[in-house]
């Protein structure tokens, strides 16, 4: 509550100090007094335009004096930090060359004031006021700062945008990348050479991409700076199947309770990658907890805040775990010239650069007589006893991969550029007539005129990069690095790909991944699904964790981890793994096929057995069983059976338009025929026996052999009208189906008209009903003939064979339904020919001696 309470309050506090400054000054120096010496730590040098900067060359101030018993002040720093520096000197190269330059800013002189921040508020905050408002050593006053440049870290430049906002005062950051200043509403002055933290997300989640990692752990500093990331990298992998499988936390104040349980969660989980957004410091407690609990086996994303941290790769116990790590790095760059300018430094060159001479003691140390006293001007000793720093190994001299110091070197150009555009600088060419390079006066300039023109910098820098800002911000540029271990066992960090834009290059073959494998890691919380399976989330775990199902008949999925399964083309079906569709095999019953030989040779059979009866009844048709059994209707059905046995066979065969016709009519028509005969038989054998009772007859004359010819003959033609109309309405036709069995089409003759097929089985039905009818009331008639009997057994079981037919055809599947149809046909056909032909043939062939009429006529 407290520091929100400060941070609100610190554009108020910041103007009251600055006021309080211009307007009593022997106050002022009374109250700066006493830490008069902060001011000295740093270095100045005038100008036409100052250009301010703090850096934090010194990290860690000592504990402040809070026991009000003497004068508050602020102490000075401790922990000199050698390659900071480095900064320093590429503000001031870039500020020499400037000045050197004929074309950028010709006739005005760019200065600079750098001061220490510490890394902490009191000291960045004081050393901005007193830039901003010409300050320098006590009461000393110098040109104020149009612009500055700083602060390293994220907190403290919101706290001096905060602060200089109300002012209009500029400031741009080489190091600053919390994602939350890119808020232009909250911090409108603010600008940064340097991309912000959301793109290093971006860039973590697109090698997640790329390597095909779904299940990543977090483990970040409890901050803007990694909490932000995960937001920024959650965003970017969404709808990706890309999860967070642990967010893990860490609190400086609770160092070493938040680092063991990071650590018991990386340990815990099967996450193989493992994504930190933390401090060096945190994250080299963080690796070795690691290393004392024997975790291995994992990948690590760096940020950009350690994925070069000296630190953590000198360390020879972290060699083991954190070898392979990929890192996301400030993009480094050459500074042409700038490698030259170092080497040539000495602190004789620059007595005001109290940094300077505080490396030089580190570098080379004092004599017994330099003993490290405040000089008359108040600052530091100077060290001698060496003239240059050529061969000097140190990361202040590193320039092989400038990149916090590149950034520093763009935001000291880009001040000029815009600085350069406000002062209306005119060419040589185009200015005064004796060719002097002019621009208009600085003094007429103001922070907010340069605050509005640096939205506007759009310029190409000396190494011939393109430089601008978009709402603050560059475009997003990275270096990609891997940990590679060297020969004596320690780390080094090699380049293996690069961010431009949003375009990542990767040079997967220069990676060397965790254990010396030869290829990435696989992290994923469920494997991925294989072709013919679909993804199914598991209920209250987030969607990388799911079941495989396979896909259902007539569906596939061709790749891996497919969300769906695609239902294949109507002709095709999948294949037994589900992975590709294959065409539908045709089935109907066909030659080719057992069933259909087997019910083709019982129908020939049927046939050949019904042509037999024939010959028998035609050699003994003179016979008295063979006269006696109306030796014409007998030839006549027995041409109708053998027309129905042979009809049976054009079921069988690839229906066609002409097949389906034949088959219906061919049906209809020979078993009209057969029963037509049989109840013309049974009306004869009716007539003729009744005829014998006295008036009757007359009878036999009104039924004679024409009579019975005609009424086979009309009752024929009612079926054969009835097929006809039928065929001439609505035929028969083949048709497809794909209902019945998946992965088969059924090929088969639909009826066409309903009303048609029912009235032709009707027809069927009717006259068969009849003919039992009246064969079963003529069951009894007293004689050896028994016709009537033999008709009343065909007749029951031909009817009892199509009333089965009925419910086994409906639920036959495919070519059985037809199998079922030709079934019927034949046992009705064998149970007709049988119990009418059967009896008088067993007479006739094996027991001639009945064959007589007195034996007919039951008087024997």
């Amino acid at each position: 509550m407290a520091a929100a309470v400060f941070t609100l309050c610190l554009p108020s506090l910041a103007l009251l100090l600055w006021v309080s400054c211009e307007a009593s000054e022997p106050e002022r120096c009374a109250y700066l007094d006493g830490a008069k010496h902060l001011d000295n730590v740093g270095l100045y040098q005038d100008g036409d335009v100052v250009i301010g900067a703090v850096f934090n060359v010194f990290v860690l101030p000592p504990a402040l004096d809070l026991s009000f018993t003497r004068e508050p002040y602020l102490p000075p720093c401790s922990e000199f930090q050698e390659g900071h520096v480095q900064w320093v000197q590429a503000l001031v190269f870039a500020v020499e060359e400037i000045n050197r330059n004929g074309s950028l800013l010709p006739g005005v002189r760019l200065g600079y004031r750098i001061m220490d921040s510490c890394g902490r508020y009191p000291f960045s905050l004081r050393a901005v006021m007193s830039m901003i408002s010409g300050g320098t050593d006590a009461c000393k006053s110098s040109r104020p700062a149009k612009v500055i440049i700083g602060d390293s870290s994220s907190t403290q430049a919101m706290i001096l945008s905060r602060a200089l906002s109300p002012l209009h005062v500029p400031m741009i950051s080489h190091l600053a990348t919390c994602v939350c200043l890119s808020n232009r509403r909250e911090f409108p002055n603010f600008f940064r050479t340097i991309p912000s933290d959301m793109y290093q997300a971006r860039t973590m989640a697109q090698l997640a991409k790329r390597f095909g990692w779904t299940w990543v752990g977090a483990v970040v500093a409890k901050s803007d700076y990694g909490l932000l990331a995960v937001q920024a990298f959650q965003e970017e992998t969404r709808g990706t199947g890309i999860c967070l499988a642990f967010v893990s936390t860490i609190l400086r104040e609770r160092l070493a309770k938040d680092v063991a349980s990071a650590a018991s969660a990386v340990e815990r989980s099967n996450a193989r990658v493992i994504m930190i957004f933390a401090l060096d410091v945190d994250v080299e407690a963080f690796l070795t907890e690691l290393v004392r609990r024997n975790v291995t086996g994992r990948q690590f994303l760096a940020s950009e805040i350690w994925s070069t941290s000296g630190n953590l790769l000198n360390n020879p116990k972290l060699a083991g775990i954190a070898q392979g790590t990929l890192g996301v790095a400030i993009r480094s760059a050459r500074i042409p010239g700038f490698e030259k300018h170092l080497q040539q430094l000495h602190p004789s060159r620059y007595p005001t650069d109290s940094f300077l001479r505080v490396l030089w003691k580190k570098l080379f140390g004092c004599g017994p007589d330099q003993e490290p006293a405040p000089d008359s001007q108040g600052g530091l000793p100077a060290c001698r006893g060496t003239e240059s720093l050529q061969g000097v190994q140190s990361s202040f001299t590193d320039v092989s991969a400038l990149r916090a110091t590149y950034n520093v070197y763009l935001a000291v150009y880009a001040a000029a550029h815009a600085l350069h555009s406000l002062l209306d600088c005119a060419a040589p060419e185009s200015s005064d007539p004796d060719g002097t390079p002019s621009c208009s006066s600085p003094d007429l300039i103001s922070s907010k005129q340069l605050l509005e023109q640096l939205k506007l910098v759009n310029f190409t820098t000396p190494s011939g990069e393109k430089f601008y800002f978009q709402d603050g911000e560059i475009p997003a540029a990275y270096d990609l690095v891997n940990w590679h271990r060297g020969s004596g066992g320690s780390l080094k960090y090699v380049p293996v790909g690069r961010l431009e834009g949003s375009e990542l290059i990767v040079n997967q073959s220069a990676i060397s991944w965790p254990g010396n494998s030869n290829k990435a890691l696989v992290s994923v919380c469920t494997p991925e699904c294989p072709p013919g399976t679909r993804k199914a989330v598991k209920k209250g775990l987030p969607i990388c964790c799911f079941d495989c199902l396979p896909c259902a008949d007539g569906e596939f999925s061709n790749v891996s981890g497919s969300l769906e399964c695609h239902r294949c083309p109507s002709e095709f079906w999948s294949n037994s793994p589900r992975t590709a569709c294959v065409p539908r095999e045709i089935e109907f019953l066909s030659f080719n096929d057992t069933m259909g030989v087997t019910l083709a040779a019982v129908a020939v059979s049927g046939a050949v057995t019904t042509a037999a009866v024939s010959v028998v009844f035609l050699r003994h048709r003179l016979t008295p069983i063979v006269k006696a059994n109306n030796s014409e209707l007998s030839f006549l059905l027995l041409l109708s059976l053998k027309l129905c046995f042979l009809c049976a066979l054009v079921f069988v065969g690839r229906p066609s338009a002409w097949a389906c016709g034949v088959q219906q009519v061919a049906f209809a028509v020979s078993f009209v025929l057969c029963i037509s005969c049989i109840l013309v038989k049974t009306i004869v054998v009716l007539v003729a026996f009744h005829s014998v009772r006295p008036g009757s007859a007359a009878l036999l004359q009104w039924f004679g052999p024409t009579q019975q010819r005609g009424s086979v003959l009309f009752f024929t033609c009612v079926q054969v009208i009835i097929c006809v109309t039928w065929l001439s309405l609505s035929p028969p036709l083949p048709h497809r189906s794909f209902s019945a069995q998946g992965s088969r089409i059924i090929l088969e003759c639909m009826s066409g008209s309903f009303l048609g097929f029912s009235l032709v089985l009707g027809y069927i039905g009717l006259l068969a009903a009849i003919c039992f009818l009246l064969a079963f009331f003529a069951r009894k008639l007293p004689d050896n003939f028994n016709e009537a009997k033999f008709i009343t057994f065909s007749m029951l079981i031909f009817c009892a064979v199509w009333i089965a037919f009925v419910p086994a055809y409906v639920s036959s599947p495919g070519k059985y339904s037809v199998a079922v149809e030709i079934f019927a046909i034949l046992a009705s056909s064998f149970g007709l020919l049988l119990c009418i032909f059967g009896p008088k043939c067993y007479i006739i062939l094996l027991r001639p001696e009945k064959n007589t009429k007195k034996f007919l006529m039951g008087k024997t």
